[in-house]
Parts: C-alpha cells; structure tokens; sequence
C-alpha cells in the first residue's frame, strides 16, 4: 500500500482537510485504489486528488453531497454507471453520497476502479 511520505503534500492536505463526515467514504475509495493499483500514483490536478496508471487517470473530488468520480473515458466503468444510473451524470461524473455508498460493495468498487484505471 502507498506509504503517505511518497504521496505529494498537496494530496495529504487535501485529505487532511476533508469534513469527517465525508472522510468516511472518501478513506474507503482510497484505500479501495491502492489495493486494486498499489503502484498508483496519487497527484493533484483540478484542485482534487487523482489516482494515474498509466495512461489512465481518475479525479476524485470530495464535495458537500458526496464523492464525485471524474475523468474516465466513455463506457469504461465496467457497467458501474449502467448500474447504478441514477448516480451518473453527464460528461462521465458519478455522485456518491455516502447513503449510496453504503449499498454498493467494495468488489463493485474494486471492478469499477479496474475497469477505470485499468487491469
């Protein structure tokens, strides 16, 4: 797992600074990446934390709703967004209030964040 002295310091502010109430589910998506990619890297780009592999990258911004994923290219989610629709919104944006999160399971997560970042 990503040893937080090899993330930038701007991602761990980042962090630090999440409402506990949003921290929940935020550490969850997190800890979820760096156990489907351990070699991840963890940067800022668009004021948000963004997880890159490759040539593949995934912006997570934490917000008063929720979590927002962005960033994927079009259907490359591994269905994520055709099952759960009514968190989908336009140009590939997924919300994830923590209600939400609550019924959808890590192996879901853990197949969405593959297909994403890729195998």
């Amino acid at each position: 797992m990503m040893d937080a002295d090899a993330m930038d310091q701007a991602v761990l502010d980042y962090i630090q600074a999440i409402a506990p109430e949003r921290r929940a589910l935020f550490d969850r998506i997190h800890a979820l990446v760096l156990e489907v990619h351990p070699d991840v890297d963890v940067v800022i780009s668009y004021k948000m934390p963004t997880y890159v592999v490759g040539g593949h990258r995934l912006y997570v911004g934490v917000w008063s709703h929720g979590v927002s994923f962005y960033g994927w290219e079009p259907g490359r989610d591994g269905g994520f967004s055709e099952r759960h629709a009514a968190l989908a919104g336009s140009k590939g944006t997924i919300k994830v209030r923590p209600e939400d999160a609550g019924g959808i399971s890590d192996d879901e997560f853990r197949s969405f964040l593959r297909a994403v970042l890729g195998d």
